[in-house]
This record gives C-alpha cells, structure tokens and sequence, in this order.
C-alpha cells in the first residue's frame, strides 16, 4: 500500500526552517526574513491566508488577485489586520516566481488587472537586485490608473506611477520595510544604468521654452494693448502773464480736441504738478 498523498502547511513549514531549504532571493536575501515577524505572525494567523492562500501555485495566484484584491494596503483596523494584498505578497515569497512568471505578470496580466501589477511591482522590489528594479518599474511610471489604498489613515485614492514611485523612493511600503537600495543617481555614476530619459524630454529645456513664450506672450500683449487715457502728465506755466497755462503732453497718445480742453487755469505758484490727464478735460481751475 502506497503512501497517501498529503499537503503540508508550507507556510510554517517556510517560517520554521527560516528559509534555509528555500534558495536566497536575487538580490541575496532570505525571503523568509524579508518582512517582520509580527507582520508574518498576523499573516498565517489571519483567516484570509488559511482558506485562499494555502496549496496554492503561481496561476492561482492571478485569480486569488482579480477575486479579493481591492485596494493596495499593509495592515489596518485595531486588529491590525493583514489585507489581502500583503497575504498575497507573502505567498510570492514562500512560491519565489522565476522571472517569466514575474513578466507575464507584469505585462499581459498587468494591463488587464491593475492590482495584480501592483502586487508583482511590490514584491520585485522585495527580491530583485537594484539595477533589475529600476530597469523593471521605470517604465510603469507612465501607468496612470487608478488605485485604492488603505492605511492607518483610511482609504485613500492614488495612481499606478505614484504607487511605483514610493517603490523606487521609499523605505516603507504597505507595512513592510523594504530594504535599503542605493540611489539612482548612485549607480549613474558608477556606470551601472544608463541616465534615465523623462518622457517630457529634459527639464531644463522645458523651463526655458516655457520663459520664453511667456516673454513673447507679454511682448505681444504690450504692442496689442491699447493706449491708456489716463496717464500721469506733467503740466508747467506757459502764460504766466495771464496766469493761464498750457498742457504739455509727453505722450502722444492723448491728443486734446479743443483748446477749452487743452489748458487749465493754476495758481500763482511756479511749481510744476503732476496730475492724470484725460482725454476731455473740461474744468478750469481759478487762479
């Protein structure tokens, strides 16, 4: 009589052994240390990794994600309840997806089913090498969909590119520390990766085309604008004889129709005045 076949809990077997039957992940870690052990605690622990996540492969996968992935989170609630999300995360971890996997995740899967290239984003950042990592998720920076995210705070709405970028930028992500990885601008320097190329071309070019048409919009704007009435003119004693005195205008936009218009009566003061003038000025001021 043959041995019956049986299914063990790979999970606590996979924290037991502390992963030293399991090969390191590529970037060299143990993928069994990756998260914190209260964090890892409370996932075997939670009702949603004993009924979904247990005897499961890497197909299962992509249906546990489309059923019950919702929203991107760690833990939340006073329990400190671990959400599927991180469940999920953790099962990658027992399972160590090659990198064919971890593609059509990614990409064909991906482009179908946002959370899933969430859930294969976060975990890439857990195991892979750091140059893999910006050469993977650089290009999702341009993914503009829509997703939940759940925390301490509540629920909150973000976006594909800004949840990759906190990947790249961060050292906390969905209640696991992410380990520590070297700058982008660090490994530029040390001819690792290429200098990155912005979509929107580089920035210090779009800065100086953008002065530039704001200084040709005022320019334009000056020589369209038309001529301003009320301009502040400066006015003098001509006829001080009569104590009558006549405007004269340093501007030619203001042209006086009549010679009642033209002059104004002053006081007996030699003092040149500055006063708005306007293109009817219809009151004599007694000397």
């Amino acid at each position: 009589m043959g041995k019956p076949d049986t299914v063990q809990a790979d999970a606590r077997r996979f924290l037991d052994e502390r992963g030293t039957s399991a090969s390191l992940a590529p970037n060299g870690l143990n993928p069994a240390m990756i998260m914190e052990k209260a964090v890892k605690d409370r996932i075997v622990d939670s009702y949603f990794y004993k009924e979904q996540c247990f005897a499961v492969n890497e197909a299962d996968i992509i249906d546990r994600v489309v059923e019950h992935v919702s929203y991107v989170g760690g833990t939340g609630g006073a329990t400190q309840k671990p959400s599927p999300f991180l469940c999920l995360a953790f099962k990658l971890l027992e399972l160590a997806p090659n990198d064919e996997i971890l593609g059509e995740y990614l990409s064909r899967g991906g482009e179908h089913f946002k959370y899933l290239r969430a859930l294969a984003c976060f975990y890439l950042r857990l195991t892979r090498p750091a140059k893999e990592v910006y050469e993977t998720l650089e290009p999702f920076l341009e993914d503009r969909r829509k997703l939940r995210r759940k925390g301490r705070a509540g629920t909150s709405l973000t976006y594909m590119d800004e949840f990759v970028d906190d990947l790249l930028t961060k050292d906390r992500v969905c209640a696991t520390s992410l380990w520590k990885m070297p700058k982008r601008e660090t490994l530029e320097d040390l001819e690792i990766l290429e200098p990155r190329v912005s979509p929107l071309g580089d920035l210090d070019d779009i800065l100086e085309s953008d002065d530039e048409e704001q200084n040709n919009d005022a320019e334009r704007d000056e020589e369209e604008r038309p001529p301003n009435p009320r301009k502040w003119m400066w006015m003098k004693r001509s006829d001080r004889g009569r104590g009558v005195g006549r405007l004269e205008y340093l501007s030619s936009a203001i042209r006086p129709t009549s010679r009642a218009e033209d002059t104004l009566a002053f006081s007996k003061s030699n003092t040149v005045v500055t006063l708005p003038a306007t293109r009817h000025l219809t009151h004599l001021i007694q000397g």
